[in-house]
């Protein structure tokens, strides 16, 4: 009796999938057309639209001045700003206190403003762990005279 019942339920409604392979729970009245197609996961919930997280831009920085073991290191973008009073720079780094700006260097000559940045590790970041993550970073530096016509070099690449 239990097993008619249960074969009398299951005839009385119909389960099917949408094309993005969500379930549907649809009731088929007598007319043969459903009365819900809204698209259900195996919870029971009606699933949502993930969203992504905003593009966050480079993350600005300002030079410490007492890192251990500096390197120079390489920027990847540079553009004048402030009427060509400044330049902002912009490279890939690690995160802090691991890897830390501690100073950037500018030679400005009549034909080139050559700057090079300078990273280390903070003296706070001893017996820190570290996760090996690349992130953006980017400072902006003043010059003595405007940029005009002269060429932005890096000084991590000589």
């Amino acid at each position: 009796m239990t097993a008619t019942l249960l074969a009398g339920c299951l005839l009385a409604t119909s389960c099917g999938a949408t094309p993005d392979g969500h379930a549907t729970s649809s009731t088929l009245p007598s007319s043969g057309t459903p009365l819900s197609s809204t698209p259900v996961s195996a919870t029971g919930t009606v699933p949502t639209t993930p969203t992504t997280p905003p593009v966050k831009g480079p993350e600005p920085v300002k030079p410490t001045g007492d890192a251990i073991d500096v390197r120079k290191v390489r920027w990847t973008k540079a553009k004048p700003v402030a009427k060509g009073r400044k330049v902002q720079l912009v490279w890939t780094s690690g995160v802090a206190p691991c890897t830390v700006l501690d100073r950037v260097k500018v030679k400005e000559t009549r034909t080139r403003v050559t700057i090079t940045l300078y990273e280390g590790t903070a003296p706070t970041a001893k017996n820190v762990s570290c996760i090996m993550i690349a992130i953006e970073k980017t400072t902006t530096v003043k010059l003595r005279a405007p940029l005009g016509k002269r060429k932005i070099v890096d000084g991590a690449k000589a």
